[in-house]
């Protein structure tokens, strides 16, 4: 019999105090973060505009805060990026 050798699996070793579990926020909190409908929140998400959310369960479903705070600080960054340049057209 001949038995295929299976490949030593790299771990990666993370203190317990460092390692924190993310934030998971529901439909109403990023609601409350972003000011945009429902209807809107769901198509930014699928035109990939947006993180997309994650099911915990088959009815409930969450995003994830880290992703939401990397979003705003992408839309932050365009949105003085249009500021400066319009204050230098002036």
């Amino acid at each position: 019999m001949i038995t295929a050798k299976r490949p030593e699996t790299e771990t990666i070793d993370v203190p317990l105090e460092k390692s924190e579990p993310r934030r998971m926020l529901n439909e109403k909190q990023v609601l409350e973060v972003v000011p945009v409908g429902r209807t809107t929140l769901y198509r930014m998400e699928k035109a990939g505009r947006f993180p997309k959310s994650t099911y915990i369960s088959p009815n409930r479903r969450v995003w994830f805060a880290d992703e939401i705070i990397r979003w705003q600080d992408q839309v932050n960054g365009r949105g003085r990026g249009r500021a400066n340049h319009l204050s230098e057209a002036t």
